[in-house]
């Protein structure tokens, strides 16, 4: 009998627990939708109560988690969570060991979804894999040799951190979702006449959706709001690439929904940035999982504690 999973994705706005097979393919979902004001409670309540129904059907071995935050990997405890309340210093390996008397598996998001997309998407047969998600924040991480790369305590690949000039604008100040939105409403205000003003017109937050269509239409103004969000990236991506030297770098997240336009603009501003020893650098891909990136790392990192 083959053996089964579940994969955990705790992230601000949604929950999904999955119960998948040893090649870390999805066979059974229960997705729910976050309630903020109930907090890290709510969603644990929400937790306990779809376990008992995967756990019958799935009969798994081990449970991996991928938790949207800064998480102890070694203990199992979460850090803390930057969008909801009641995360701080939780034991969630321990807490969901108990539930389910199975070995547990806790890593951040961004780290589980470097792994779904490494060994289940995008990168397959690329070593090593950088992955940059690109959402309310930006987050990233290292995959080597298919295992993550967590570094020294309590280092992470952290490329949404990563400085673009000495007076400290990082990264996620000028590629995150909200950072995009922000750009966006002001180009919009100077250009009122432009595609990209008419389509976020209806909008009140997540103008970023709108980037797409009006690159569709041959907007300029989008075309330059998406050259300088790659710029920036790429920038930020070129340490990556002077450092650790990854084979493939994956753009995930909601902008990389943008597609083929933003893919192409980080490529080619990539190869500004980076030294001419290593042109023309690494190959950089959309993500390929979507919504599954998280779950399908999460089993994967169930398979791993399982052994």
């Amino acid at each position: 009998m083959q053996r089964t999973f579940l994969g955990i994705e705790i992230g601000g706005t949604k929950l999904q627990l999955v119960a998948g097979d040893a090649d870390a393919r999805i066979t059974a979902r229960q997705r729910f939708t976050v309630d903020r004001a109930r907090g890290g409670a709510g969603i644990r309540e929400q937790i306990k109560g779809a376990l008992p129904k995967l756990m019958e059907l799935a009969q798994p071995a081990a449970v991996g988690v991928g938790f949207g935050g800064p998480v102890d990997s070694a203990t199992g405890q979460i850090c803390c969570s930057h969008q909801i309340e009641g995360w701080s210093e939780f034991p969630l390996g321990k807490w969901l060991c108990g539930l389910t008397g199975l070995p547990v598996a806790l890593d951040n998001d961004a780290n589980t979804a470097a792994l779904g997309e490494a060994l289940r998407g995008a990168g397959v047969g690329r070593n090593p894999v950088f992955y940059v998600t690109l959402g309310s924040g930006v987050g990233g991480g290292l995959v080597v040799d298919g295992r993550i790369y967590h570094g020294a305590k309590p280092g992470e690949a952290e490329i949404g951190h990563v400085r673009l000039d000495k007076s400290g604008v990082i990264v996620e100040q000028r590629c995150s979702g909200w950072a995009v939105d922000r750009k966006i409403r002001a180009a919009c205000q100077r250009e009122p006449d432009s595609p990209l003003a008419k389509l976020t017109a209806d909008i009140d937050q997540g103008e970023a959706r709108a980037l797409a269509p009006a690159l569709a239409q041959g907007d300029a103004l989008a075309q330059r709001i998406l050259d300088e969000v790659a710029d920036d990236l790429a920038f930020g991506l070129s340490h990556v690439t002077q450092l650790m030297h990854p084979e493939v770098i994956v753009l995930g997240g909601g902008l990389s929904l943008v597609g083929e336009p933003l893919r192409a603009a980080v490529t080619n501003a990539l190869k500004r940035y980076v030294m001419e020893a290593f042109a023309p650098g690494p190959r950089v891909v959309l993500a390929g999982l979507g919504e599954d990136a998280v779950p399908t790392g999460a089993l994967l990192l169930a398979q791993g504690v399982s052994k």
